[in-house]
């Protein structure tokens, strides 16, 4: 199949780009949430005052450390600091291995398939689950963005991504669980997958997959 633009063969995927919470880690934040808010609506209405808010995005950019959060977060809700800590502990805890995700990406590496990893998530979390997981060296580079202060989906982050590491975005996929993510990674010139499930995602992967 030729490429209708220019009559040359499109260029197939070589490198693979996971996010790390919903697709190789379970992330449910009503879940969370279930152990502090029992009423469905309540609950609701907490997830967005916290995990919607501009200070957690502030948090996963790196702008605000966890003590600092927790501080906005007491404030704000007027709800007790101890309770704020420990549902920051229960995001920490939550994320947990999908296993069906990892054994695709132990299996991607076996046949020496580069994979990165772009997500959105605070500095401290991160360094409590590099210490917790064991696949982190499966992975040729990671980008937090905590630690480089950028998030998806801006455009910089995507940037910053491949030009850290050298890749060309027509020979790269990238996988999320959000669409918004996945649409901006795609005008950042990655292929895309949007994730349902690990099975899913393998299948859309052979596609385009040059290994």
């Amino acid at each position: 199949m030729t490429d209708a633009l220019d009559g040359r063969r499109p260029q197939r995927v070589r490198n693979v780009i996971f996010d790390l919470g919903g697709v190789v880690l379970h992330w449910n934040p009503d879940e969370v949430l279930s152990a502090f808010q029992q009423d469905v609506e309540l609950r609701r209405a907490l997830r967005q005052d916290l995990f919607a808010h501009a200070d957690w995005q502030q948090f996963d950019r790196g702008a605000l450390s966890e003590t600092q959060v927790i501080d906005r977060i007491e404030a704000r809700l007027g709800r007790p600091r101890s309770e704020v800590a420990a549902i920051v502990d229960a995001v920490r805890e939550s994320l947990v291995e999908k296993p069906d995700t990892v054994r695709l990406i132990r299996a991607l590496h076996q046949r020496g398939i580069p994979l990165y990893c772009l997500s959105n998530m605070p500095a401290s979390i991160y360094a409590h689950l590099r210490v917790r997981h064991g696949f982190w060296d499966l992975f040729s580079g990671i980008v937090i963005s905590g630690e480089v202060q950028m998030v998806k989906p801006e455009p910089e982050v995507y940037a910053h991504l491949l030009q850290r590491f050298e890749l060309q975005p027509q020979q790269s996929v990238f996988i999320d669980d959000l669409a918004v993510n996945i649409e901006a990674a795609s005008r950042a010139g990655l292929h895309t997958i949007l994730f349902r499930d690990a099975a899913q995602c393998e299948r859309e992967l052979e596609r385009l997959l040059v290994i």
